[in-house]
């Protein structure tokens, strides 16, 4: 059974957020909550667990890019992908800067943009998921690591 990715999506493009919300959900692989403002969406991860967040850079409070680190701060390592129509390189760079997961940019043809979308949050949650496996089982290895040598020494018996 795959578990299912909860995404916030948040942009001014109300009929975009529709769009990607119908399109990424179609798949069963997704939930996505969309919002349209960035102090909302803070909010809401203030109570809700998301596995990636989308978000345009022109959104109404703060910017793409303030929003991100914002998030950052606050909430860690949430895999965050700016998705946005804004083009510039300076925009590519704060994103990589402030350690975005993945820059796209919007337009072109739909299917093959939500599909580019889907793979690119799927990754980032993978690997998320990954690392804290990995981080999990190394934590569990030097706990056992720990018992072995107590033992060893014979400060521990079982």
């Amino acid at each position: 059974m795959v578990d299912i990715i909860h995404v916030l999506y948040v942009d001014i493009e109300l009929g975009l957020l529709e769009i990607a919300k119908l399109y990424l959900e179609e798949s069963g692989e997704f939930s996505v909550t969309t919002i349209d403002s960035a102090i909302a969406a803070l909010g809401l991860l203030e109570n809700e667990k998301f596995d990636a967040i989308i978000s345009d850079y022109q959104i109404p409070e703060m910017d793409g890019i303030e929003f991100l680190d914002e998030v950052r701060k606050r909430f860690g390592k949430i895999p965050f992908i700016l998705f946005t129509g804004k083009g510039r390189e300076e925009v590519v760079i704060q994103a990589i800067n402030n350690r975005a997961d993945f820059y796209l940019q919007k337009g072109g043809e739909p299917g093959s943009q939500f599909a580019e979308l889907s793979h690119k949050i799927r990754s980032a949650t993978f690997k998320k998921r990954a690392d804290e496996k990995f981080l999990y089982i190394n934590r569990l290895y030097s706990i056992l690591s720990q018992i072995n040598q107590a033992m060893k020494r014979g400060i521990l018996t079982i």
